[in-house]
């Protein structure tokens, strides 16, 4: 799960940890009145849950209320990676004269918490990893001895040069790996921490991921959620007993187990296709799953192709079949789909599609290669 800047920044201040004055506004208005009260200059950004900001016009620095007008007016509403901008924070304008890094997330090599920190912030860390990786300094976090002072203190003097600095730092550092354990985080990170121009630090940003399998524990954390649109589509496909994932492909699938659902991906892939989804339908023999998926599927304006790929155990083929003729009953589908059934009861679900004038095939290979082609075609 993850939350704004917003939200990591009042999470911060609750441990005490120097962060910038800010107001949170859903309308220009709103941000003229926070920029005056604030002062200029003062910077206007958009909450969303992406990075890029930045780079897509969604933060500013404004000077009058002419400006801040004009900043609220451009970024509310934009959108930025398919995230719509409801809402922007003013921030108080700070100087400052050098930027750093300071993040915490787990480390899967070492099935521990790595604390990362480099003196080249203000840019996206996976920037820095990819043209600069000896920038970054990592410490594997041993568990028993947690974010000990005598470490947050070597990380620090690695940092910094004043000694006043590496005592904020090594404070910073300690309480940063305090909230990142006592919320369950998977990522909690500072970019960029920065020494203003009267020698204090400051987190001008802050970003926070947390655990989604430890929120039954975080109540007050699971309510900050505001989940994306393909989020939402996830959450209702759940309450209906679907898995799916939005992917960024023209293929939709629909499958019956998880593991098949991943065979049939690899595939599309391997021969050159890109699947839309991951689609798990489960082991039920109901019509209306296979109505609800198609629903699903169809939602998305991406999906050029459906592929769908059952192989019947529970799940009995011509029940499939059967809901797959109810849902073309019932949906305006304008897209090809391409079927292949095998398995409990698939000569009577075949027959159906059949009789249904609904074209079939006999492997996944044929399948994963009929869609593409239909979709090569789609595109012409």
């Amino acid at each position: 799960m993850k939350i704004h800047e917003y939200q990591a920044k009042e999470i911060f201040a609750r441990y005490q940890l120097p962060v910038t004055k800010e107001i949170l506004c859903f309308t220009p208005g709103e941000v003229c009145a926070a920029a005056e009260k604030l002062g200029y200059p003062a910077v206007v950004k958009a909450q969303v849950l992406t990075g890029g900001r930045g780079k897509a016009g969604g933060v500013k620095l404004v000077r009058s209320i002419d400006e801040a007008r004009s900043a609220g007016e451009k970024i509310l509403g934009m959108d930025i990676k398919e995230y719509k901008v409801d809402k922007v924070i003013v921030a108080e304008g700070v100087r400052f004269n050098a930027e750093f890094y300071v993040g915490l997330t787990i480390d899967r090599n070492s099935k521990s918490v790595i604390l990362m920190a480099s003196k080249e912030g203000g840019v996206e860390i996976e920037e820095v990893a990819k043209e600069n990786p000896e920038a970054i300094l990592k410490f594997v976090i041993d568990p028993d001895l947690g974010m000990a002072p005598f470490l947050a203190r070597k990380i620090a003097f690695m940092l910094f040069d004043d000694f006043n600095l590496v005592k904020q730092g090594a404070d910073i550092i300690e309480k940063l790996y305090r909230i990142f354990m006592d919320t369950d985080s998977s990522l909690v990170e500072i970019n960029p921490l920065v020494i203003t121009n009267d020698g204090n630090l400051l987190a001008l940003d802050g970003k926070m991921n947390f655990d989604d399998n430890a929120l039954f524990r975080q109540e007050a954390i699971a309510e900050l959620n505001e989940p994306s649109e393909d989020e939402k589509k996830e959450i209702e496909a759940k309450d209906k007993g679907l898995t799916y994932i939005r992917l960024n492909g023209s293929i939709g699938c629909m499958v019956n187990g998880a593991g098949l659902a991943m065979a049939t991906m690899d595939l599309i892939k391997l021969f050159g296709g890109e699947p839309a989804n991951f689609l798990d339908i489960g082991g039920s023999s109901s019509p209306q799953k296979v109505i609800d998926a198609m629903n699903l599927l169809l939602s998305d304006q991406n999906v050029k192709v459906v592929m769908i790929n059952i192989f019947g155990g529970i799940t009995r083929c011509d029940d499939v079949a059967r809901g797959l003729i109810a849902a073309l009953d019932q949906l305006n589908v304008k897209v090809p789909i391409v079927v292949r059934l095998s398995g409990t009861n698939s000569k009577e679900g075949l027959e159906i599609l059949k009789q249904a004038n609904l074209p079939t095939v006999e492997t996944m290979s044929q399948a994963a290669q009929k869609a593409i082609s239909l979709c090569s075609n789609c595109n012409k």
